[in-house]
């Protein structure tokens, strides 16, 4: 009995194509957490390690300040090359600065690209090629950390001055808050 009449596939070949196909697609669910959050978290179990185990990288001394940018990036890229660099701190320099680099010759691109847009409105080509540069754009920012969900997956979060209730509390009484 044929299971799929027409089909010239035997089941072997069969086998094979769909395991293809399916590795192909896109994985379902939620991504997986990092080991070493769930070891942070004391939620790691030593039977899902991998048999290496985890190793520890030795943090190498970082360079203070913004490293100096590549030559080959103009205004735009420089910029996002120094603001990248001022506010993520967590950031390796030498490991990062080659996402960085191909993320501020994006920029670069993208601004010679919306000035040709700007020339030629009716060019809908030139239109479809923006929003796919700023789609791989916020892609490699998205990379670094860069995004609010990013930064949430990344642990990183921005540290509150005053809570909602201590504004409540200073602006009924004209003062600071007590706690």
């Amino acid at each position: 009995m044929e299971k799929f009449p027409g089909l010239k596939l035997d089941n072997q070949e069969l086998h094979e194509t769909m395991k293809v196909e399916s590795s192909v697609m896109s994985p379902n669910g939620r991504p997986p957490i990092p080991l070493e959050k769930k070891q942070k978290l004391g939620t790691l179990r030593p039977g899902r390690l991998p048999r290496s185990g985890l190793t520890e990288v030795e943090l190498l001394p970082e360079e203070s300040g913004t490293p100096e940018p590549p030559s080959q990036l103009k205004a735009p890229g420089r910029e996002l090359w120094c603001s990248v660099f001022d506010n993520g701190s967590w950031l390796w320099q030498g490991v990062d600065r080659h996402l960085v680099e191909l993320t501020g010759e994006l920029m670069d691109e993208r601004q010679e690209l919306r000035a040709l847009t700007d020339q030629q409105p009716e060019n809908t080509r030139l239109r479809a090629a923006l929003r796919q540069l700023d789609k791989q754009l916020v892609s490699n920012l998205s990379l670094l950390g860069f995004t609010p969900s990013d930064r949430s997956r990344l642990g990183l979060v921005q540290v509150k001055t005053r809570t909602k209730l201590q504004e409540l509390w200073e602006q009924k009484h004209k003062q600071p808050a007590p706690f």
